[in-house]
């Protein structure tokens, strides 16, 4: 009879317990933890002298792209927020794959993104993989990351989502280069990752290759996939919390 009592006790104490830590889980908070994910911020996408300048021109001037992410650089830094910077760099032996897309390919008859080596800075200062002189001191300050590069355009064989999930990270505002390409590739990933992703549509730009537009594909895409489309100027009022 005791046995059978304490046995009672035993399945009543942890139903309780159950149905505490549901209610409990149930009526917790979530809490937004806010990070910037900047893509290629480079000199072969986004200065004149880039190998990329002439397709991408046109949509970089009318997006003011280079500017916009120059502001939300500023807008991480002045808020202490973290930045999370997703780098394409190729390296040598990179141009010895035996088979690559039709961009992969165009990028390395170029060079573009080379580096000597992934140990080595030699020649890296002020080439195409470098990245753009005004953004350095937004980049190379205590609470920006730089990623492990990718090497495609997703972020699936770097180490970014590692990166963000073990700072805490669940709300990413993501802008860079290019916007069809390493920007969208990297919003898909994201997203499945269980990311919420916020893409800041006049801080990216993309090519224009004859009749594809690369812009205007990548913002269709942006508006079906995205948790939300925003402009650098409420990008910017969101990280001062305003």
């Amino acid at each position: 009879m005791i046995k059978k009592q304490f046995l009672i006790y035993i399945l009543l104490t942890v139903i309780s317990l159950t149905q505490n830590t549901y209610l409990f889980a149930a009526t917790e908070k979530f809490v937004e933890r806010k990070a910037l994910v900047i893509t290629d911020p480079q000199n072969d996408f986004l200065s004149p002298s880039g190998v990329a300048w002439p397709m991408v021109k046109e949509s970089v001037q009318k997006n003011n792209t280079v500017q916009n992410i120059e502001r939300l650089f500023e807008a991480a830094s002045k808020q202490n927020t973290l930045v999370f910077v997703s780098p394409h760099f190729y390296y040598p032996y990179d141009q010895k794959w035996e088979f690559t897309g039709k961009m992969e390919t165009w990028m390395h008859e170029r060079n573009m993104y080379l580096r000597s080596g992934p140990l080595t800075l030699k020649g890296f200062e002020d080439s195409g993989a470098d990245f753009l002189e005004k953004y350095k001191p937004y980049i190379y300050r205590e609470n920006t990351i730089i990623t492990s590069p990718h090497k495609v355009y997703g972020p699936e064989n770097n180490d970014l989502v590692l990166q963000l999930r073990k700072r805490g990270v669940n709300h990413i505002f993501l802008a860079g280069m290019s916007a069809n390409l390493c920007v969208e590739s990297h919003m898909r990933e994201l997203i499945e990752q269980g990311f919420k992703v916020t893409v800041i549509a006049d801080a990216t730009a993309a090519a224009k290759m004859g009749e594809l537009d690369g812009y205007s594909a990548a913002m269709t895409n942006f508006n079906m996939i995205a948790n939300d489309v925003i402009t650098t100027k409420e990008a910017v009022k969101v990280m001062r919390n305003e």
